[in-house]
């Protein structure tokens, strides 16, 4: 990684990825590209090299689907034959041509915006990154969501790089017992046969980064994964000088103990930041994906204060400019939150780096800095060091307005500076083999790697034969993977070998195919659909109008009511008369929710409603012409229509749980329109309501819900104007920002003092004229903004009407009346005068958060 100081992070990479060549065997030299191929994770969602692993060692690939194990694995005699056969040496130049040419095209990124002056460079840090089962570093949602978004990135071409941890267990593995109870199982991840490779500093030595901790530094070892043109850092603490305990910091994901959390959000955070700074790699824009990474906000400001000679609250102001947070929480309770005491024992030191107390530091993940019994929140902190907050759906934005509210007192939900970005999901890492075939052939190979203009029109041209050919593959598929899977769990388990016999001939590829996976937590409300088991039985068993179930997901280790949810799936599945209508798939993973999206009929998520931020499972199956029936929370808000779907409750945002009046409406939907228009067919045998149906999901859907959407939005929405922000704040060694930091001075300072007087409003034809007096104190009135503001109120919206300086008031020093006219349409006692803090560059009240009313 030498010489990569100061220089374009995508192009760079690029050019590594390259010119790179593996550094732990000697391939033939018409095979030399395998070592590239195999440590380039766009193997996880473009199959083109496939069939080339495939070739070397069909077994592990099966198993296994890693092509650096198998390259590992495979003997030289293998390679050496293989390196001789002609077919296979052109397959491996075509597919490293391919590669080369993807990664030197400048994509969507570079066409539109290549030639802007201020260069984007992003650094994405997050606790987890689902890519891929053979790099376990994830456990559920927000982990695929974080890959997803590194490869959308990828095909886009955004200059983003990743940063997380690299687990020596990760995340466990579900086991289940003969009554279908859960155990955990931790296997090791060895990093010699993960597709990642030693990252090294600018003298081609392994890097190492040191992070001090109470009494010791703990080295962290840098490794990289190359995720198509994006890469990927991962932190791991299990380096040789390090103590035995030390070693095992980033041990498994989402460790039990607040302390070993809390040493891994530091690690992370801390670390992560001084990783790119060892790297030589200049960030501008740093987005924190949870509050888990907020210590790399801090890291951040230190580092600029240090670096140009200002203040750590100087620096804030800069830094803050360029930080984008995003939060996947729903509820209080979801945010990591420590006890001070332990806080304190870990930050004493490094407060002192920062130059600000102790008390200060604890302020800042606080609702307020006085609450000495308050948890340090890291929800707080992430957003206290941002410039931009933004949650994950429009419900979850009114969600999240809510429970930030505590910490901007007497500003109303609608003033909050909280935006949303609806997630989406990487569309070719979900599509199946036949539903990647019919979109290729109606709307190209390049479908998702620019904008999507013209792509629902497209999909929507294809014929009632090719959708319902697709969907009776995908279940076909489907039907196949979870014979095997249910086969190879009931032999593992020591089954009778007549129910292992039995299990190769469950479900059937034919019949209507509902699927559910998820986390077995109580608000996803799992079993809503056995609440009347008896009924939900003799849907299943309908002899006519035959219906199946595929269902997977774990319970957190420490949640035995979840794990009890897993057993009455187990259990049903178990009943002599359902064993070929409900299979449970264990040890639920990427692959096989790639294989249940691509072949179930209809997605089910039955959630307490405003519980789920988004929900991204749902989306997963539209690209296979899947269909939803989910309550109305989450995503679902925005894509349901009666024409493309089915919907479970109504749309109140309000925290709702009726599951018994849910239950009857779910069993309602399926016996009178869902179940009969699956099975209304015509002479040709095709269900055509039901295909009609399909279709306009899948052209309607998948686009607006895919990664591709989201990442575009995520740089058109936040990180433009961030980076411009960063750059203006922190140009001519933070001028700007040290302007700002003095303006907040001035402002706690001379708050005190500002008090309104009267207000006076004349109500005249078709307008309402408002003059209210205003003492200003010691305060300059360019510093503040005085202005009216209205709630919302039946047909009228939210309204804030800046008021003009006007005359000042005669016997008194610094004060004035400040004027502004309405609309006679709406009632003049609608609106309140206040104050609110004012500077061009600040963002109130994010970054301020007094403000003043007339009562």
């Amino acid at each position: 990684m030498a010489g990569e100081r100061k220089v374009d992070v995508t192009t760079e990479g690029q050019r590594q990825q390259l010119s790179q060549s593996p550094p732990w065997r000697l391939l033939p030299d018409n095979l030399a590209e395998l070592g590239n191929l195999a440590l380039d994770l766009k193997w996880t969602w473009s199959h083109q090299t496939d069939h080339i692993w495939r070739t070397i060692d069909p077994l592990t690939w099966d198993i296994t689907a890693n092509p650096w194990l198998i390259l590992q694995s495979a003997s030289q005699n293998r390679l050496e034959e293989l390196s001789h056969d002609p077919g296979f040496v052109d397959a491996v130049r075509s597919a490293a041509d391919e590669r080369a040419a993807y990664l030197a095209h400048p994509g969507w990124y570079g066409g539109k915006y290549g030639s802007r002056p201020s260069q984007l460079k992003v650094a994405y840090f997050s606790m987890e990154f689902g890519l891929c089962e053979s790099l376990a570093i994830y456990a559920g949602g927000l982990g695929i969501l974080a890959g997803d978004f590194l490869k959308a990135s990828s095909d886009l071409a955004m200059p983003v790089m990743g940063i997380g941890l690299l687990y020596q267990e990760g995340y466990f593995r579900q086991v289940l017992d003969e009554v279908g109870r859960q155990t955990e199982a931790y296997p090791y991840n060895d990093p010699a046969t993960l597709p990642i490779f030693p990252a090294h500093d600018r003298r081609g030595k392994w890097l190492s980064v040191p992070v001090e901790l109470p009494g010791r530094v703990v080295l962290l070892r840098v490794w990289r994964a190359n995720v198509g043109r994006v890469c990927l850092y991962l932190l791991d603490t299990n380096h040789w000088l390090n103590s035995a305990s030390d070693r095992g910091i980033a041990n498994k994901l989402y460790v039990d103990g607040p302390e070993r959390r809390l040493l891994q959000e530091i690690v992370l955070g801390i670390g992560g930041w001084r990783t790119l700074k060892a790297l030589g790699i200049e960030i501008n824009i740093l987005h924190l994906n949870e509050g888990h990474t907020a210590f790399a906000a801090l890291e951040r400001a230190r580092d600029l204060a240090q670096q140009i000679g200002i203040s750590f609250e100087q620096a804030v102001w800069a830094t803050r400019g360029g930080t984008v947070f995003t939060s996947h929480t729903p509820v209080v309770a979801g945010f990591d939150a420590f006890e001070p005491a332990l806080i304190v024992k870990y930050v004493r030191d490094y407060s002192d780096h920062l130059g600000i107390s102790v008390d200060d530091f604890l302020a800042l993940g606080r609702t307020r800095a006085n609450h000495d019994d308050e948890p340090f929140n890291m929800a707080f902190l992430a957003a206290r060091l941002s410039g931009s907050a933004n949650a994950v759906s429009r419900v979850h934005e009114h969600v999240t307005r809510k429970m930030a509210s505590p910490a901007f007192p007497r500003w109303p939900e609608s003033d909050l500076p909280i935006s949303h970005v609806t997630n989406g999901i990487h569309t070719p890492s979900w599509d199946s083999q036949d539903s990647d075939q019919l979109w290729t052939k109606l709307c190209g190979k390049e479908r998702w790697l620019g904008e999507l203009d013209g792509v629902p029109e497209s999909i929507a041209k294809s014929s009632d034969e090719a959708i319902w050919s697709m969907r009776t593959q995908g279940r076909k598929a489907l039907v196949d993977y979870a014979r095997s899977r249910l086969v190879r769990s009931l032999g593992q388990r020591g089954a009778d070998p007549t129910l292992i016999e039995r299990g190769r001939y469950v479900l059937d590829p034919n019949i209507l195919t509902l699927g559910m996976a998820r986390r077995f937590a109580s608000y996803k409300r799992a079993t809503l659909i056995l609440h009347d088991l008896g009924r939900m039985k003799r849907i299943l068993l309908d002899p006519v109008h035959r219906v199946q179930l595929v269902v997977a997901g774990k319970a957190h280790p420490n949640d035995y009511e979840g794990k009890m949810l897993i057993q009455e799936f187990t259990r049903l599945a178990g009943e002599h008369d359902l064993r070929d209508r409900v299979v449970f798939l264990e040890d639920y993973d990427i692959s096989s929710a790639q294989r249940m999206v691509g072949g179930v009929d209809v997605w089910i998520n039955t959630p307490r409603r405003t519980w789920e931020a988004c929900g991204t499972s749902g989306m997963k199956v539209l690209v296979n012409g899947g269909l939803n029936l989910s309550t109305l929370d989450g995503w679902w808000v925005e894509a349901y229509r009666s024409d493309l779907g089915w919907a479970l409750g109504d749309h109140r945002f309000d925290d709702h749980d009726d599951a018994a009046e849910e239950a009857a409406h779910f069993y309602e939907i399926l016996e009178r329109d869902l179940i009969p228009q699956f099975y209304e067919r015509d002479l040709d045998g095709l269900p055509r309501a039901w295909i009609a149906r399909v279709r306009a999901s899948m052209a309607t859907l998948t686009a607006q819900f895919s990664a591709n959407r989201m990442a575009r939005e995520y740089l058109e929405l936040l990180y433009l104007g961030a980076a411009d922000s960063f750059a203006r704040r922190s140009a001519d060694n933070a001028r700007i920002a040290c302007e700002l930091n003095s303006w907040r001075e001035q402002i706690r300072v001379g708050w005190p003092h500002l008090r309104f007087g009267n207000l006076h409003i004349d109500e005249i034809p078709e307008k309402n004229a408002f003059a209210v007096e205003v003492y200003m104190g010691e305060m300059k009135p360019d510093l503040v903004r005085v202005e009216l503001y209205a709630d919302p109120s039946g047909k009228h919206s939210v309204e804030r009407v800046a008021m003009r300086r006007g005359r000042p008031i005669e016997g008194t020093i610094n004060a004035y009346f400040f004027e502004a006219e309405t609309s006679g349409a709406r009632p003049a006692d609608h609106y309140t005068p206040r104050i609110i803090p004012y500077h061009p560059e600040a963002r109130i009240p994010l970054e301020d958060i007094h403000v003043l009313w007339q009562r």
